[in-house]
């Protein structure tokens, strides 16, 4: 079975105008399509690899042949966090965390606006290309603000991400221009902080394995 991108679960011009409606196309056509071709041509010749899902492939990166293996961690890993990374900016959602989501916020940074200034400032820092996630703790407790060069994917790392923002320009360029710290203080309008509790709770009861979606 050859890996797929799934639709874009919304129009383009939904999120503008954060996001512009010839970002998302570009974003989502072009660039998630680009990895997910290039992972699927790195696995022809490996039937047992192509029946994985994603979060499993990544996971066990060292049982990937050493041939390609720098290829599936950069192209598997591009089409893991853009999967991702759709759910979690949705229009219309919610606009502020709730629940056990907040408390985890107050609990690891003092408050929620605490928390986006660090996430706002270590993408910003991040040099070049890349992601900066907010990950957990196995069994969904503490939480803690990581980057990622290129299409690294947290999953190697045993860390579930609850969200992630994509530091590529083509995320952002286009709107943005060259000010990487305007797009990341305009984005927390179009997160969905619903999609990121629910992302905690599903750690948190044991259901970690489901986050990615279709498996797929």
């Amino acid at each position: 079975m050859a890996y797929e991108v799934p639709p874009l679960p919304y129009a383009y011009d939904a999120l503008e105008p954060v996001i512009d409606a010839e970002t998302m196309a570009l974003h989502h056509d072009r660039h998630h399509r680009a990895y997910v071709d290039a992972l699927n041509k790195a696995l022809e010749g490996h039937p047992d690899l192509q029946g994985k899902a994603i979060e499993a492939l990544l996971r066990d990166l060292d049982a990937v042949p050493e041939a390609i293996r720098q290829a599936v961690r950069n192209n598997g890993g591009g089409h893991a966090n853009h999967q991702m990374f759709w759910k979690i900016i949705q229009p219309g959602g919610a606009k502020r965390p709730s629940g056990a989501m907040a408390q985890a916020f107050n609990e690891a940074f003092g408050s929620f606006d605490a928390f986006k200034a660090r996430f706002e400032e270590a993408g910003a820092k991040h040099f070049g290309s890349g992601w900066v996630f907010l990950v957990t703790h196995p069994g969904g407790q503490g939480l803690e603000i990581l980057t990622l060069p290129n299409q690294d994917s947290v999953l190697p790392l045993k860390r579930p991400a609850l969200l992630a923002n994509d530091l590529w320009e083509h995320a952002y360029y286009l709107k943005h221009r060259n000010r990487r710290a305007d797009y990341l203080k305009a984005w927390w309008e179009v997160v969905n902080w619903a999609t990121v509790g629910d992302r905690l709770d599903a750690i948190r009861s044991g259901q970690e394995a489901r986050l990615g979606g279709p498996a797929r």
